[in-house]
C-alpha cells in the first residue's frame, strides 16, 4: 500500500527502512532516497514509528527460555 504519494513510498518500504533502524522520519526518508514533499505521510511514518519501536520493545521483554 502507498503511504507517501509524492515519493511512491509503500508500507513495505518504510517497514524496512524501520527495520534497518531508523528512528526518525528524517531517518525513513533518507534510507528511501527521498525527503518530505508535502508531509501528509508523516502521520503515518509516525505511527508505523512507533510500532515498530513497540514491537522491538516487546519482544526483547519476552521470557528466555533454557534448553536443555
Amino acid at each position: 500500500m502507498y503511504v507517501c504519494i509524492c515519493n511512491g513510498l509503500t508500507d513495505t518500504q518504510i517497514k524496512s527502512a524501520i527495520s534497518s533502524g531508523a528512528n526518525r522520519t528524517h531517518d525513513v526518508y533518507s534510507a528511501c532516497n527521498c525527503r518530505a514533499q508535502c508531509g501528509s505521510c508523516t502521520a503515518s511514518i509516525l505511527c508505523m514509528l512507533r510500532s515498530g519501536r513497540n514491537e522491538v520493545e516487546n519482544a526483547s521483554q519476552l521470557p528466555v527460555s533454557i534448553a536443555n
